[in-house]
């Protein structure tokens, strides 16, 4: 996006067997967004998997940066450990 904000879609895969770990790593982890300039736009859940899908804003690409390496959700993440859900994350813009 040319004015420096970030739109962002995340397909959260949750480790099998730990779905509603998962989902209570995400809900932490997404609150943490507001400290770095972010916002949840929309969190969808699948019907048929043990997946979620986020579409989240960022003021900055800073802000992205800042949260991924955000003390807390690398905390949160370490605690989970083998039952942290996996994340691919896009870069997107409206067409």
């Amino acid at each position: 996006m040319t004015d420096g904000k970030l739109l962002l879609v995340a397909i959260v895969e949750m480790a099998e067997g730990h779905a509603e770990a998962g989902q209570r790593y995400e809900d932490e982890v997404l609150a943490l967004l507001p400290r770095h300039g972010g916002t949840l736009d929309r969190r969808m859940r699948a019907t048929d998997a043990p997946t979620e899908v986020h579409v989240i804003r960022f003021a900055s690409r800073a802000g992205l940066e800042s949260f991924m390496v955000d003390p807390d959700r690398l905390a949160l993440r370490d605690k989970l450990g083998d039952a942290a859900p996996t994340t691919r994350v896009i870069e997107v813009r409206d067409v």
